[in-house]
């Protein structure tokens, strides 16, 4: 049903729960709206992964109003998360949309971007399927944003208008996650991971200055496939190449697995329509069983800190949340089954503060993401080092070594204080 976004924005209630499709799908003509009625809302539950463009539910004056409760933490409401107006949902992904379908999470309302009916009523949610997906199905009210410049992705992307209670006409360019030049550090990182790569690999990495650096070293391999949670404009030269082909995959063959995707205009023009991109539920796309399938599949995630031991601090700095879980153990736990896969954590070997992010210890209220007993590989810009099967006096030996060497001193004496010398 057409109709205005003042009608379709009063739909939503006090104490309702409400979704918010992801990343560069969050509907942002909806969301201004909704936050326009802040004076006559109380007590929203606001949930979502991570969102590109607005998100001013979540501003101090809105507290009473609005809460979030963030399944994976964006820069638009990490001070809102830190400062206790909103809260964080630790989940891996792979099991994040079971808590709509499963109610454990019921939700109200969900708030969607999708594509205008094609002549058969169908729209597609575009660049975000991941959890928005199960919301559509679960929440007891869609409303959507019809939006022209939202892509037509192929896959478990596709709705019937029909399973649309309130639709909005309103037209607006997506976001848009502009690259910066990659470092001299990041630089030699991804030449370390890319030495690491096999020809038929299936690749999954995320978005940022590191799987950028990785993909820019790639263009001499051959027969790449991606099978990702997320992706970005980083695989397109590599498309057009021809040296990401997926023809050595074992499931989705000759295609392009992911769930959601954020970058440039022109990212978002080659999915539209393109049915070599199959955007898919995490449910499937992050489940261990499915990943270990493709051949050689080579897991590149980050870390915030690492321990001597090799316990791996993803989602806070110290007890502050910064991010999120997301699929690194998924995908960590499947590269670690599959036949000739790589399980890889990446990391600049100190902070812009020129603080070593190898530690004796995690800092006090870090959370462990991957645990000692996942890590496998771990790569700086001083080198690659494998633990798998190591004890914790190699561990502590192999760490330090790609460390940054002003820290390597000071690291083998809290090694020797902590016995894992």
């Amino acid at each position: 049903m057409y109709v205005s976004v003042t009608e379709a924005i009063l739909q939503i209630k006090s104490n309702d729960n409400v979704f918010i499709h992801s990343a560069a799908a969050a509907p942002q003509y909806l969301i201004k709206h909704m936050v326009n009625r802040a004076e006559e809302l109380r007590n929203v539950s606001i949930y979502h992964l991570h969102t590109e463009g607005n998100a001013d539910y979540s501003l101090p004056k809105h507290k009473d109003s609005f809460c979030v409760n963030a399944l994976f933490i964006g820069a638009n409401v990490r001070e809102a998360i830190q400062d206790g107006r909103g809260s964080y949902i630790p989940i891996f992904l792979s099991e994040a949309p079971r808590l709509f379908r499963t109610k454990t999470i019921p939700l109200d309302v969900a708030l969607v971007t999708v594509t205008p009916p094609d002549k058969h009523g169908f729209c597609s949610l575009g660049t975000s399927v991941d959890i928005s997906l199960a919301a559509v199905e679960s929440a007891k009210i869609v409303i959507a944003q019809i939006n022209k410049n939202m892509p037509f992705a192929h896959g478990d992307s596709i709705i019937h208008i029909s399973n649309i209670n309130y639709a909005v006409e309103m037209n607006e360019k997506l976001p848009e996650l502009i690259s910066h030049p990659v470092t001299e550090t990041e630089k030699k990182i991804g030449e370390n991971i890319a030495e690491l790569i096999q020809d038929g690999a299936t690749l999954q990495m995320g978005i940022g200055a590191i799987p950028n650096a990785v993909l820019s070293c790639l263009n001499n391999h051959k027969n790449l496939g991606i099978h990702t949670e997320m992706f970005s404009d980083g695989i397109l030269p590599l498309v057009k190449n021809g040296v990401i082909t997926g023809n050595q995959k074992k499931n989705h063959p000759g295609k392009i697995v992911s769930s959601f995707a954020v970058g440039s205009q022109k990212l978002y023009d080659f999915i539209d329509d393109n049915p070599m991109i199959q955007m898919l539920d995490f449910g499937y796309v992050n489940n261990v069983d499915v990943i270990r399938k493709n051949p050689k599949v080579t897991a590149i995630n980050s870390a915030i800190e690492i321990d001597l031991t090799g316990q791996v601090c993803a989602d806070s700095i110290g007890s502050t949340i910064y991010s999120g879980v997301g699929g690194q153990m998924d995908f960590i736990r499947g590269a670690s089954y599959s036949d000739g896969g790589l399980p890889i954590i990446a990391l600049p070997s100190i902070t812009k503060k020129g603080i070593s992010k190898i530690a004796p210890t995690l800092k006090s209220g870090a959370g462990v993401v991957t645990t000692r007993a996942h890590v496998h590989y771990v790569v700086t810009e001083h080198g690659v080092v494998n633990l798998h099967g190591k004890t914790l006096q190699e561990r502590a030996k192999l760490l330090i070594s790609i460390a940054a060497p002003e820290h390597r001193e000071e690291l083998e004496r809290e090694a020797h204080a902590l016995h894992l010398e």
